[in-house]
């Protein structure tokens, strides 16, 4: 397909043959892009979602992390520092028997991004403080996506991106 621009920067670009276009604005070459990606339904309130999410796991972490569970589905994955598990099984097993015996999230920032289909995605930074240290926490960021559940009353945890930040 030959086809011309009429822009002026464009006029007289032609393609050579069995190549694409040369000028970005023929009709050939929009033809050939991809349509955006559609996005489905967004929830309005992605931010306060978010935000009510960071402050309930961050609890239920701090306090009982068994009770972290029900977040997590099959298909779910965590990063944690170098290390990926997929699964409530293998994700729990990490969280629960992570080496320390209290934990107090002090989240700091929290962004939050509407997601396709409903999903949102959540970052956050902030300090730990691990067995009582409150003098010299930790910095961390973790990043989530959440997902309706099939009903749409609830959230489960997609993707989960643990790092503690160091320097």
């Amino acid at each position: 397909v030959e086809s011309t621009c009429a822009r002026t920067e464009c006029l007289g670009s032609r393609p050579r043959p069995g190549t694409a276009p040369a000028c970005v604005h023929s009709s050939a070459v929009t033809k050939m892009q991809p349509a955006p990606p559609v996005l489905g339904q967004v929830n309005p309130q992605f931010q306060q979602i978010g935000k009510a999410f960071v402050d309930h796991y961050y609890n239920i972490f701090d306090s009982s992390r068994q009770g972290l569970q029900p977040l997590y589905q099959g298909e779910s994955m965590l990063t944690f520092e170098d290390s990926q598990f997929q699964g409530m099984q293998p994700i729990m097993q990490k969280l629960t028997t992570l080496p320390f015996q209290t934990v107090k999230h002090i989240p700091k920032t929290v962004d939050c991004q509407p997601g396709i289909n409903g999903a949102i995605v959540v970052f956050v930074t902030g300090q730990l403080a691990v067995d009582g240290n409150v003098t010299t926490p930790l910095m961390f960021s973790q990043t989530f996506t959440l997902v309706p559940t099939a009903d749409k009353t609830n959230w489960w945890i997609l993707n989960d991106i643990f790092r503690l930040n160091y320097g």
